[in-house]
């Protein structure tokens, strides 16, 4: 049995780039940055920074390129990848990346900005909390059947 399984919570290091295969398929391409933090032996407070590059496929793609941005948080999972190409000068080149599965955007940073839905207007609240209708008979729990 074999597994190949990546899952990372960070932060964008770049703004997503958003391209089409030739399918028509869009790919969203960026890089997320992952912090350990640890103590040493001696109680001194260490941190290490590691880079990911990330691509994902299809609504997904157009999701991110869309709500996302430099900075923001997500959780990838997926699986990686290893691709090897020759450059202009013959070189082989190698780039390894997590294909996306699946994302799911972290919280939003204090301050607004993000990629919720807008809140619809105070006086929009304040029309919807008026005409709600409460009973005005009390409810018996001996009535409630489960």
């Amino acid at each position: 049995m074999y597994l190949n399984k990546a899952i990372l919570i960070g932060n964008l290091t770049r703004d997503p780039e958003i391209k089409a295969i030739p399918s028509g398929t869009k790919v969203a391409t960026f890089g997320i940055a992952t912090n350990r933090v640890w103590k040493d032996k001696n109680g001194v407070k260490q941190e290490n920074v590691d880079f990911h590059n990330i691509v994902v496929f299809g609504r997904q793609a157009e999701i991110v390129g869309q709500y996302m941005k430099k900075g923001s948080s997500i959780l990838i999972e997926g699986r990686i990848q290893t691709r090897s190409w020759d450059d202009a000068a013959g070189v082989k080149k190698y780039r390894t990346e997590i294909v996306a599965d699946r994302i799911q955007f972290g919280p939003r940073p204090a301050g607004g900005g993000g990629y919720s839905a807008p809140a619809p207007a105070e006086e929009d609240n304040k029309k919807a909390l008026d005409t709600i209708e409460y009973p005005e008979e009390e409810i018996n729990p001996d009535d409630i059947p489960f």
